[in-house]
């Protein structure tokens, strides 16, 4: 919390000031507590945090939040809604009255509250500390992070499986007698999340023509000799921390150029991998992946590889920091993606996505599952 103190005492206010439940990931960061409620986050320098909640997570919020929990009724807010009517103007009393002044608060503090806060005080929006700290993963972080990968690749191999053991009828893959469809697969890699305390949505499982759209989630039956990309980025149910992979595959070798697609995208994902260090920046590997796609006769831009080389991902799925053109220096901590593609209307796509925690040596890959092509 060195980095809120810094920006508190920078910008000359009294308190950091967050307020949601743990669906908004910068509560849940700096709370560390899993509730649908709205609290209130109020941090001073050189204090610990602290979190206001209602009288029945009280116990809870003791054994389970890095803040120190008080009720509403010890803060105050209950006595300020018997004299102020309007909630908000009631919640934002409380917190000025708690911060003892000037308030520094993020972007994805509601409006309202900062509206009614800005008639009490002045208000600052941070928009780079927690965000910028949430960047780097302690310990615990890690493992959790490890945990929905180990879940994640689990139910890469359930819906690998099906298409490995899918029997082909007129070029349409059938598994139990009946077509193998995009539904069915994200239904049972779902299936398997959930047995594992996760869960995903919008998981893809895209084949054919439509693999040249990235996030297009996949429809109907699978076919042979096609590509089939599958993307799944599921979030632990009680973490709330998120892992990202991509594998493409297809049941019999597609015609025309998707294996020479498949094999760049591989090479360049090797490429992107061997340069992950703290100090290297997100704009270098990056450019580093289209120079060896380029060298392989594939261009970057508006067709073949045309999104970023990868992003950092935690409590949100798209976090600090970029591989992309303009991102900044990595450092020990960082979990980010490594996910290149190539996707060209009317042949497919290929996309292959590892997930790599940055460490002070240089980088280790958390995704051991295959990649595995022509099943």
């Amino acid at each position: 919390m060195l980095m809120l103190d810094r920006a508190i005492r920078g910008t000359g206010t009294a308190a950091y000031v967050a307020y949601g439940s743990s669906h908004n990931p910068d509560v849940r960061y700096l709370t560390r507590f899993r509730t649908d409620d709205p609290v209130i986050f109020i941090k001073r320098p050189e204090e610990k945090g602290m979190i206001v909640v209602g009288q029945m997570e009280v116990a809870r919020a003791i054994r389970e939040s890095a803040a120190t929990p008080i009720s509403r009724a010890e803060s105050g807010l209950l006595d300020m809604m018997k004299e102020e009517p309007d909630p908000v103007k009631a919640i934002a009393r409380t917190i000025a009255r708690l911060a003892g002044g000037d308030v520094l608060v993020p972007p994805s503090l509601p409006y309202q509250v900062g509206h009614e806060l800005e008639a009490l005080g002045r208000v600052v929006i941070d928009a780079n500390s927690v965000r910028s700290m949430r960047s780097i993963k302690d310990t615990w972080e890690l493992l959790q992070i490890q945990a929905v990968q180990t879940a994640a690749e689990a139910a890469m191999d359930c819906g690998v499986s099906l298409v490995r053991n899918a029997v082909t009828v007129k070029d349409v893959l059938f598994h139990q007698d009946v077509p193998l469809t995009s539904e069915r697969v994200r239904a049972a890699m779902h299936k398997s999340l959930a047995d594992a305390g996760c869960h995903a949505l919008d998981t893809i499982v895209s084949c054919g023509k439509d693999t040249a759209i990235p996030h297009v989630t996949g429809t109907g039956p699978l076919l042979a000799h096609e590509p089939i990309v599958i993307d799944i980025f599921p979030q632990h149910d009680y973490s709330g921390y998120f892992s990202d992979m991509t594998r493409t595959v297809a049941r019999g070798e597609p015609e025309g150029d998707v294996t020479e697609m498949y094999q760049a995208v591989r090479e360049a994902q090797d490429r992107g991998q061997s340069l992950l260090r703290p100090g290297a920046t997100g704009q270098e590997v990056h450019q580093a992946v289209v120079d060896l796609l380029a060298e392989r006769g594939f261009e970057s831009g508006n067709r073949g590889f045309i999104h970023n080389l990868g992003h950092g991902v935690g409590l949100e799925v798209h976090e600090q920091p970029s591989l992309g053109p303009g991102g900044g220096e990595l450092a020990a901590g960082n979990v980010v993606t490594v996910e290149p593609g190539l996707y060209y209307e009317g042949t497919g796509g290929i996309r292959l996505e590892n997930i790599c925690a940055i460490t002070e040596g240089g980088s280790v890959c958390y995704t051991r599952f295959p990649r595995e092509f022509i099943l």
